[in-house]
């Protein structure tokens, strides 16, 4: 008490405002990856002269490895792409205790690919219940099969699904409804070191160049999983290989609730693509008719994360595209199939106009019932000043999401108590310590990785709610519906959105205050539904789709 009116009186005599004196906001995460044993640096192999994909990497995933009912990590490595045949860095695995602490477990675990990495896919392609991987690197992708002990087996030969392009994100998916999951794989440009080119910067130094200087614009692949551990590259028959573009962030969801799943494209300075599902196996470009190829006043921007989530309560899931520095995201509102531009009412056009954003993502980060949204930035043309000796770094930004759709930043920066400035690409997330928060691990190039333990500051109330498929592995793009505050919920049981990177699709259910939520129905990507009893504070429940 001593203490506060000391302060009054030395406010009063300096004419301070009352708010100087107030408590200040309390950090939403520490990051903590050091002393629970995440170390890990994305090499990205800069020697002096710029090439092209050392400014995008990498991504992780947050998955359970061995089935120990908690997230193991595994992040992609870069290297060196003028050494193609540099074997030194690896993707590396990062074994959880059960506590949230880590130990490295990469050597002879089998999933130390070695490629130059950009991200990771998780998924069970093969139907024994557990999480595979699928890297994108440039050059050859790697599809890591699970052995459930810890290990993984490098299957991409057998299974047909290697994609020599330059890979960035990935999404495994049932597209035709048949029960097993199909891959499509976003490519950014075609490119090698021989169509390298220099770019400088405004004050001569030698920087990394435009997409436009390349002039590759690359196709997609589109991976139909024929039941029996291979895939078939459908790309030309099913219609993707109709539009291209440099692709760099890819989400699926149900656009326009036909139970069909849909594909949306982030590209970079070109139209983004939404690949609407036609029932048949193939699949149509729509995104200039609904609204979401280009901003408001016409003009397609740098896309390179997104996501897809319901975030004003209406039912249908809207859309994110996060952008580059002097570009607003946008933030698409779905209007029942169709999308219009609800960026300037949602307040994220002045938060995010300051930085280049890549991973991205809704989730409930202080368990209110209310979507938020954490941004990995960095940029990717040098910054004229910067605060440290990286002139492509920069703060990360945290969101918080205030209901109808809008959103708010939160203080302190990024919501650590310390600055946390790096060249941030992957963002993925998942509750590491089984404490009911959700936490967050980001990929930085050339420095070390972040693990943001969630602090709940908010202290609100939550569930947990695991959806499994009929094999007992997660129910990829199954929907969960609910009832919580008088309110009807929507969200989606997912891996991928983002940006290379895949995410626990374990349900967090924040309630605020309340004490249960009702009227819930779980909706498997087959079109199968089952309604479950109401959900108390407190509770894990694990919900299995019936054989």
């Amino acid at each position: 008490m001593m203490k506060y009116a000391v302060a009054i009186f030395l406010c009063c005599v300096a004419g301070c405002s009352e708010t100087s004196v107030q408590e200040q906001p309390k950090p939403w995460f520490e990051n903590e990856a050091e002393e629970r044993g995440f170390t890990f640096v994305y090499e990205s192999g800069f020697n002096g002269t710029p090439q092209y994909p050392e400014i995008f990497g990498g991504g992780s995933a947050l998955l359970d490895v061995e089935g120990d009912g908690d997230l193991d990590i595994y992040v992609v490595q870069g290297g060196s792409i003028h050494d193609p045949t540099q074997t030194t860095f690896t993707n590396q695995l990062f074994i959880n205790d059960g506590n949230g602490y880590f130990t490295n477990a990469s050597k002879g675990s089998g999933a130390e690919d070695n490629g130059f990495g950009m991200g990771a896919a998780t998924g069970d392609y093969d139907g024994d219940g557990d999480l595979d991987i699928y890297v994108t690197n440039v050059g050859r992708n790697t599809l890591l099969r699970n052995n459930n002990d810890g290990t993984f087996t490098d299957v991409t030969v057998e299974a047909k699904i290697g994609n020599e392009r330059w890979g960035s994100s990935s999404v495994f998916f049932d597209m035709d409804k048949d029960g097993d999951l199909d891959l499509y794989v976003a490519n950014y440009i075609d490119w090698n070191e021989g169509l390298e080119r220099e770019c400088k910067s405004p004050s001569g130094i030698l920087d990394y160049c435009h997409p436009d200087a390349y002039g590759a614009p690359s196709k997609d692949v589109l991976y139909r999983n024929n039941g029996d551990g291979t895939f078939i590259d459908v790309s030309e028959e099913s219609g993707i290989h109709a539009v291209w573009g440099n692709g760099l962030g890819v989400t699926v969801g149900d656009v326009n609730d036909d139970g069909l799943l849909d594909v949306f494209v982030a590209n970079d300075e070109m139209n983004n693509q939404l690949w609407m599902n036609q029932g048949d196996g193939t699949f149509i470009d729509d995104a200039i008719v609904s609204g979401v190829a280009v901003d408001a006043n016409g003009e397609p921007k740098a896309g390179m994360g997104t996501d897809f989530a319901d975030v004003d309560n209406d039912g249908n899931i809207d859309l994110l595209v996060v952008n580059l520095v002097g570009q607003s995201d946008s933030m698409f509102m779905n209007q029942g199939g169709w999308f219009e531009d609800g960026t300037p009412g949602s307040g994220l056009s002045a938060i995010s106009r300051p930085y280049t954003r890549f991973g991205t993502g809704f989730r409930d980060l202080n368990n209110d019932g209310i979507l938020d949204v954490y941004m990995a930035n960095g940029r990717v043309l040098i910054a004229q000043t910067s605060e440290t000796d990286d002139y492509y770094a920069e703060d990360n930004v945290l969101i918080q999401g205030v209901g109808d759709g809008k959103f708010k930043e939160v203080t302190p920066k990024g919501g650590v108590s310390k600055p946390l400035i790096h060249t941030s690409r992957g963002a993925a997330y998942g509750d590491v310590n089984n404490d009911g928060g959700i936490d967050i691990v980001v990929v930085n190039r050339d420095g070390l990785a972040y693990l943001l333990v969630n602090q709940n500051v908010g202290k609100g109330n939550f569930a947990i709610l695991k959806v499994l498929d009929r094999n007992g592995a997660p129910a990829q793009d199954a929907t969960m519906q609910f009832n919580l505050g008088g309110k009807r919920i929507r969200r989606e049981v997912r891996t991928s959105g983002g940006y290379v990177s895949a995410h626990d699709a374990t349900l967090h259910i924040g309630m605020g205050k309340e004490q249960a939520v009702s009227d819930v129905e779980i909706t498997w990507s087959d079109g199968s539904k089952r309604a479950i009893p109401d959900i108390s504070v407190g509770e894990i429940l694990t919900i299995r789709q019936s054989k």
